[in-house]
């Protein structure tokens, strides 16, 4: 009995009769020989048919073959001849279930916009499937990391009543009797009332920032790691991050050295990342590096995209810069006890140019200086009741940080847009499909 198997398994059964289902990827024919480029989900592989070997169905579904046309196939399984970690199939048998009509993505450029109107179909091209594997791996490692760092995982709300981080970026409605809800920007504020009865909490889940933005690096729709930690303090912080990528960059090279190649990423700089120790400036330092570098940054402003390209030139390892300026930083970021112009907060900046990738900071957990803090920035005390009350029962140091999902695709995969790395992007100017 013929084994129905995929494409991922075929190295268990070589010199096997064996049957997969999936899709034409590409082919060519060279006289009577045939060679179709077959995929299946798990991956890609070579299928040989000689026309003269086949049964007459099967011959005449060659010769009908068009792009994405979905088949099953059978066949035997053998080693690639110039590929020896690479099997094919030489094919004794085909059926086709619907045969595909021209499909409008070829071998030709495409622009970006047809292919953004096209993303239900450009999904299945070879490039965005290693990406969204990667990504899969990444998601996976995410959840396996913190469950063994001790973690619980504690779904925040995506319909919020106030901001994490201003009102300037949510997206606004009105909730029924009750007034102004927003879409949510973090689940960071949520994730500090459950430490306190779980310790150390995660969330995953999608964020929505309405902020009107057109780089290579801002959707509206993202995907957002938040963590919160008790009894954790800044520096032990930047400890369980650095540990954290170190993980996530060792699970996507044991596991997707496939889609690695495809995506011709260079692997020695995701081992460095594994292997080196990350560095570590204060901001001041930072800015003083950008200057005599030849950027105009000041000491009180936030690093540009220009500023993040400078420091890829000075770093090939991520780098955490902490310590900024609190006039730039969020209210509930901690200050620095021996600045208190400056907060205990950090930013990990990938290197290669790829900038920010974590965002975190010690928070602050004395009731009368968060208030203080609130009321200098003109924020609603009222509005933020529950958040404060947090202070009152039982406060304790604690820390956390915000990692971007699509961010950290980008970086791992090389990727030259941040659209390509989720699904179905949203962008101030998309939101189809």
């Amino acid at each position: 009995m013929t084994i129905t198997t995929l494409v991922k398994d075929l190295p268990l059964h070589d010199g096997k009769d064996v049957s997969l289902n999936g899709w034409v990827n590409n082919f060519r024919s060279s006289g009577k020989l045939s060679f179709i480029e077959f995929r299946d989900g798990t991956g890609y592989m070579q299928v040989v048919a000689a026309l003269d070997g086949l049964d007459a169905n099967s011959a005449d579904a060659i010769r009908k073959l068009t792009l994405e046309t979905s088949v099953s196939i059978e066949g035997k399984v053998s080693k690639h001849p110039r590929r020896p970690a690479e099997y094919e199939l030489q094919l004794k048998q085909i059926r086709i279930h619907q045969i595909a009509e021209e499909y409008p993505i070829g071998k030709k450029d495409h622009g970006p916009d047809f292919l953004l109107a096209n993303r239900h179909l450009w999904l299945r091209s070879k490039k965005q499937w290693a990406i969204q594997k990667v990504r899969n791996t990444l998601i996976n490692a995410i959840y396996e990391f913190l469950n063994g760092e001790g973690f619980t995982k504690i779904d925040a709300p995506i319909i919020t009543s106030n901001a994490c981080e201003g009102t300037t970026t949510l997206f606004e409605f009105q909730y029924f009797d009750l007034g102004k809800g927003y879409l949510s920007q973090s689940g960071q504020l949520y994730l500090e009332a459950a430490i306190y009865s779980h310790g150390r909490c995660f969330d995953f889940g999608p964020v929505f920032r309405a902020e009107k933005s057109k780089t290579k690096k801002h959707l509206t729709e993202f995907w957002m790691m938040d963590a919160e930690m008790a009894y954790v303090e800044h520096a032990q912080n930047m400890e369980i991050q650095e540990k954290m990528v170190k993980f996530l960059f060792k699970a996507v090279l044991d596991k997707n050295s496939a889609e690695l190649k495809m995506l011709e990423r260079d692997l020695a700089a995701l081992e460095r990342v594994v292997k080196e120790p990350f560095a570590k400036i204060t901001h001041a330092q930072a800015v003083e590096l950008l200057r005599s570098m030849g950027s105009e940054i000041t000491a009180e402003i936030d690093l540009g995209a220009n500023d993040e390209r400078l420091l890829a030139q000075k770093y090939d390892v991520p780098v955490f810069i902490e310590k900024w300026p609190s006039k730039i930083k969020a209210f509930y970021m901690k200050r620095d006890p021996s600045d208190p112009n400056l907060v205990l907060g950090s930013d990990l900046m990938a290197p290669e140019g790829f900038g920010e990738i974590i965002g975190g900071s010690q928070r602050e957990d004395d009731y009368q200086l968060l208030l203080s803090r609130m009321e200098q920035e003109n924020l609603n005390a009222l509005e933020f009741k529950w958040y404060l009350e947090l202070r009152k029962y039982g406060s304790v140091p604690h820390s956390g940080f915000g990692i971007g999902l699509e961010r950290l695709v980008t970086w791992v995969t090389g990727a030259e847009h941040i659209r390509e790395t989720i699904p179905f992007p949203r962008m101030i100017t998309r939101f189809y499909p």
